[in-house]
């Protein structure tokens, strides 16, 4: 199994294993929802995701979409949007073990931060 879950580990949850797109949203909705340059999402199927711990809180950010997230540390875990209503998109932040999720795309790229690639040096 996969699995992943919030900060403070009241909200868990376990993704039946497969192969998953993975993909770097640079929406402004998820950059605001996240406080973040944009969201790495893993794209799974409703079928194979469940909640094993506390269920979470639900934020309803847009007459489509809903995301899911821990109402004591306000970590996001999940989104679920009417226009893919079989897929859970979940955080791959919140993942136990995100490095082998690695994003395959991007997406909203016209609204991509210009320096949100950029590495720093010195």
């Amino acid at each position: 199994m996969i699995e992943g879950g919030c900060f403070c580990q009241r909200i868990r949850y376990a993704i039946n294993p497969g192969k998953f797109l993975s993909a770097n949203c640079h929406c402004n909705m998820c950059r605001r929802a996240q406080a973040a340059p944009f969201v790495t999402w893993l794209v799974v199927p409703k079928a194979a995701f469940q909640y094993t711990a506390a269920a979470p809180a639900q934020l309803a950010s847009s007459a489509d979409g809903t995301r899911y997230f821990c109402k004591h540390c306000g970590t996001h875990v999940a989104c679920v949007n009417t226009a893919h209503p079989d897929i859970v998109d979940v955080t791959v932040g919140s993942l136990d073990d995100p490095a082998p999720y690695p994003p395959t795309m991007n997406i909203f790229e016209d609204s991509e931060l210009p320096w949100a690639f950029q590495r720093q040096t010195g």
